[in-house]
């Protein structure tokens, strides 16, 4: 008779903890918990998610070009030599400042020489002469550039340049500055499209007075098409998953330093954010930075979920996070006592308990289906 007592006991037990794992093993398998350590060296940033403007974008790249009319030539009136130079490539000159001096071919003694002054202010780009050099009213001797304005151009696809018109706003990023982001309008459309690469040039007006950009550089284009109110999005660096599993990071709402792994449905996506159709709440906080990290982080990365939430509250609960009801307990106390050779329970104890782990199960298999009753709501 007590061998069938534990038998009976072993096989509900396990019936309890196998309903139990098909009826929610979600928590426990996508909750990543970590201690204060973990978090500091996974640099964890979150941002809560809200309903905000968010902007429809286009995506072209392109470079940093000189305008032609800032650039002016340096040259001699007079046919002679060159006796004094006072600026080199790099430097930066003003209007008016003498940059060379030349000696005029005609006879004197001293022979007559003139000041050759700049003509604008701005960098010496180009040098074309050196002292003693022989020089003639035709050729130049330096090359000057105000680049404190400077063209973007961008390289716009053909298909795309119908959404585009001169005013359109445009955030521009040169990746030799870093991620600092210029924010222009598009100026005008360049003068013929390149048919080889199916693409049109779009030119953008920039301020250079910090002298940072230069003529060549790299530049990336997100130019605005659209705008949409009241869209729930998130940073790009949040979404983790391949293309057709998207998840991002939430923080749980009663565990520190624990994170739900939360499946999402995504929309349209723009240079900075993704929109999010469904599987997110506005006020959910969602991990930015670290969430790469935390897509690998097993369960050696911290205490379970059962530990986490044992120490939070004070008391024992089921290993899938769930609370452990009166009739668990007395179930798990039996075969505890059970497998250390303690007394038999009596036949109504075992039938009481038998039907509260029935109870139990039918519980939790409705608790189950009005849960994914809400989440596919």
């Amino acid at each position: 008779m007590k061998s069938l007592s534990y038998l009976f006991l072993f096989a509900v037990f396990s019936a309890t903890i196998l309903a139990e794992d098909a009826i929610d093993t979600d928590r426990a398998a996508n909750t990543v918990i970590l201690d204060e350590i973990g978090v500091k060296n996974l640099r964890i940033e979150m941002v809560p998610v809200s309903e905000e403007t968010f902007e429809s974008t286009v995506f072209a790249i392109g470079r940093i070009e000189e305008i032609p009319v800032t650039r002016s030539a340096l040259s001699s009136r007079i046919a002679g030599r060159i006796v004094e130079l006072n600026a080199y490539i790099g430097d930066e000159v003003k209007a008016g400042q003498v940059l060379a001096k030349v000696e005029s071919r005609q006879p004197g003694n001293p022979p007559p020489t003139i000041e050759i002054r700049a003509l604008q202010g701005g960098t010496v780009v180009d040098s074309h002469s050196r002292i003693g050099e022989p020089v003639q009213p035709d050729s130049d001797l330096l090359d000057i550039s105000d680049r404190s304005k400077l063209w973007a151009v961008a390289k716009i696809p053909e298909p795309e340049a119908s959404e585009i018109v001169p005013g359109t706003k445009a955030r521009i990023l040169v990746p030799a500055l870093g991620n600092e982001v210029i924010e222009a309008k598009l100026a005008r459309f360049g003068v013929e499209a390149n048919r080889e690469a199916g693409t049109i040039e779009g030119i953008f007006e920039i301020d250079n007075s910090n002298g940072k950009l230069q003529p060549g550089m790299r530049v990336e284009f997100s130019l605005i098409t659209g705008v949409r109110k009241d869209v729930m999005s998130v940073p790009k660096s949040a979404v983790q998953g391949d293309p057709t599993k998207r998840v991002v990071f939430v923080e749980d709402f009663e565990l520190p330093n624990a994170f739900v792994k939360a499946p999402v449905v995504l929309g349209e996506q723009n240079d900075t954010h993704v929109e999010v159709i469904s599987g997110l709440f506005p006020g959910d906080e969602v991990v930015t930075r670290g969430s790469y990290s935390l897509s690998f982080a097993g369960s050696g990365s911290g205490m379970s979920l059962k530990e986490a939430l044992d120490a939070a509250h004070g008391h024992e609960h089921n290993e899938d996070g769930s609370e452990m009801s009166a009739e668990q307990k007395a179930a798990e106390e039996a075969t505890k006592r059970a497998a250390s050779g303690g007394g038999s329970l009596p036949l109504w104890a075992w039938l009481v308990a038998g039907w509260a782990v029935i109870a139990t199960i039918i519980m939790l298999i409705l608790a189950q289906s009005l849960l994914k009753l809400k989440r596919t709501a």
